[in-house]
């Protein structure tokens, strides 16, 4: 049986994901760790430090938002062409 799914292409998207996602969360906490030292409120400093953390990340992290993107996309062509070849298998031209 033939494997579409290379270790590094994979590892390298997990480790992009991870870290975007890490990176996103820690400057939530980051900005909630700023605004409930200062004073306000824990729920308050968490639903503000989502709203401004959150768009701004977006800007922050394009470069591995990009990554992770295009390697979300080259996952959904390798899981399509998979498919078509099983399908193709189980038609008995395979």
């Amino acid at each position: 049986m033939e494997v579409t799914d290379t270790p590094d292409t994979s590892g390298t998207l997990n480790r992009d994901l991870a870290l975007y996602t890490v990176a996103r969360l820690g400057l939530v906490v980051l900005f909630a760790a700023i605004l409930a030292t200062v004073g306000v409120p824990l729920l308050v400093a968490l639903a503000v430090a989502f709203v401004t953390a959150l768009p701004l990340s977006f800007v922050l992290f394009g470069s591995l938002r990009q990554r992770v993107a295009k390697g979300l996309a080259e996952r959904g062509v390798q899981r399509k062409d998979e498919r078509a070849r099983l399908r193709a298998q189980l038609r008995g031209e395979g």
